[in-house]
């Protein structure tokens, strides 16, 4: 049985834990799986609930950061060594950019058969700096040529690293988009709706637009916060709007609606903008909202654009990174240019008076994503891939 050392930067919520652990359970038995990774981080929610619901202990490598650290990358980096030696794989499979870096430096040490490597998004914009940016693009330029196959989760990601910044060369590159375990999301819908919206003081003709995910510079919070306040003067039907997750910019983000004169959680008994922070079970909240926002500078497959989708609530995005590939425009949502608030704004308007387009939308993504974004679609995608690089790796 082929053995696969899978390594992941951090277990903070996210599509690449859902990714790591749906591969890890669903290729057993024909391969043994051993997932390592680092812990969240403090302003993070932990993941590690979803690979243990499905019977996977991973092992946690404390040097696993965020940040760059020398000291902490080269600790990780001696102890991924380490277990290649002792565990023995035929594949090493990484996944997102620090520990596609440390781990793919450990297996051509160790001289592993093969190595894999997933981009989930990629850092060549809206991160940093353009010249930590070029630093960042020669080393995965580096890696990428030492790598059997590299992995696109969207074509508009394999376009981006192959031809508009040059990482890839296009006989590596593979796209194989993620893939979920999204009937969840069709389960009991009226009775999630009314529980959420009682639990948070929702009236049911209040429109609801909600955003998913960590509180981060790239998502653009600001973006979401802004418009809702142009809604608030533009519109007399009563729109609040919720942010789900959390992070250190929390307090920032109140500030900057409080400047825009909306009131937050915990000022006011019925808030124009309500914080819940993490919630690990989103199918519980997806049917309380009405229309899913993501405002991001830069994205590759925005996990919770296809969990909106596949709850059938209608999503408004910006046009950035893999989003059209798994949200086709005008067909199942609407989009706009990145830091647009006006547009966005002007879209939330134009969905609130056309409840006809609300609902084809919802339907449409539904549809769209059932079809193409389950787990067990990614899983004989990445076997066959597998047993192909294994095949060529020995000669038979």
């Amino acid at each position: 049985m082929p053995k696969i050392l899978r390594i992941l930067n951090r277990f903070n919520l996210g599509g690449p834990v859902y990714n790591a652990t749906y591969l890890s359970a669903d290729l057993a038995p024909s391969f043994e799986t051993l997932l390592i990774g680092g812990a969240a981080e403090a302003e993070e929610k932990s993941a590690l609930y979803i690979p243990e619901s499905e019977g996977i202990r991973p092992q946690i490598i404390e040097e696993f950061r965020r940040s760059v650290s020398p000291l902490a990358d080269y600790k990780a980096y001696r102890k991924v060594r380490s277990l290649i030696q002792s565990f023995g794989p035929d594949i090493v499979h990484t996944h997102a950019s620090k520990a596609g870096a440390i781990g793919r430096l450990a297996a051509l040490h160790e001289k592993v058969p093969v190595i894999v490597h997933t981009f989930h998004g990629h850092i060549f914009h809206s991160y940093f700096h353009p010249l930590k940016t070029a630093a960042f693009r020669r080393i995965e330029h580096y890696l990428a040529g030492k790598s059997d196959a590299i992995i696109a989760i969207s074509e508009q990601q394999r376009v981006e690293l192959t031809e508009t910044h040059r990482v890839v060369s296009q006989d590596q590159i593979r796209m194989i988009p993620l893939g979920f375990a999204l009937k969840r999301f069709t389960e009991n819908k009226p009775e999630r709706r009314l529980e959420f919206r009682r639990k948070y003081g929702i009236r049911e003709d209040e429109f609801i637009i909600g955003i998913i995910g960590r509180f981060a510079a790239v998502k653009n919070h600001r973006m979401f916060i802004d418009t809702l306040a142009r809604l608030k003067a533009k519109t007399s039907r009563k729109v609040r709007g919720i942010l789900i997750g959390d992070g250190a910019r929390r307090m920032e983000l109140m500030e900057f609606a409080s400047d825009k004169g909306l009131s937050c959680s915990g000022q006011d008994a019925h808030p124009d903008l309500i914080f819940t922070s993490w919630i690990e079970d989103i199918s519980t909240v997806l049917p309380g909202l009405d229309l899913v926002l993501l405002t991001s500078h830069n994205e590759g497959t925005p996990v919770s654009l296809i969990e909106a989708q596949a709850a059938e609530v209608a999503v408004l995005s910006t046009d950035v990174g893999g989003v059209r590939d798994i949200v086709p425009a005008e067909t199942a949502a609407l989009l706009v240019s990145a830091g647009d608030s006006e547009a966005m704004a002007s879209n939330v308007i134009r969905l609130l008076q056309d409840h006809r387009l609300l609902d084809q939308l919802a339907r449409q993504g539904s549809a769209f994503v059932q079809d193409r974004f389950t787990r067990e679609r990614l899983a004989d995608d990445m076997r066959s891939l597998y047993h192909e690089l294994l095949i060529k790796s020995t000669g038979h």
